[in-house]
């Protein structure tokens, strides 16, 4: 699932251009960065397989939109320096409460926000899915 894809990337050192922010809970993406290393649009592009099924870095920003994860201000306590532009290009800052550093058992909990989810969400009702076998 997304949420996992992130974790994945974000805990991984091979991996520059996405981090915690500086207390472990929100996510800063390096978009330039990003784009050269993980969606295949630069001399960087990992020849792996496909992580995403896009090279728009505006599909990623409506996927982490659709899992509940919502856009902050860059500020000095979550980069390096508080600048919001770099050599690669700008950073992102996203937060989702269900989505720390110290607390990967909480995935479970990141929900995409379909239509139906979304109706059960205003109901008041759970919305449950599973994490996959090797995070349990």
């Amino acid at each position: 699932t997304f949420p996992v894809k992130l974790w994945v990337l974000v805990n991984s050192p091979c991996v520059r251009s996405v981090r915690w922010d500086a207390r472990g809970e929100g996510l800063v993406i390096d978009q330039g960065l990003f784009e050269q290393e993980l969606l295949g649009a630069g001399p960087g592009a990992a020849e792996e397989e496909e992580l995403f099924k896009t090279k728009n870095f505006g599909s990623i920003i409506r996927q982490l939109n659709l899992y509940g994860f919502h856009k902050l201000t860059v500020s000095p306590a979550s980069s390096a320096g508080g600048d919001t532009s770099y050599p690669d290009g700008p950073l992102h800052h996203f937060w989702n409460p269900h989505f720390r550093y110290d607390r990967p058992d909480l995935l479970v909990k990141i929900k995409r926000l379909t239509k139906a989810n979304k109706e059960k969400l205003d109901a008041g009702l759970e919305v449950t899915s599973r994490l996959p076998d090797d995070f349990q």
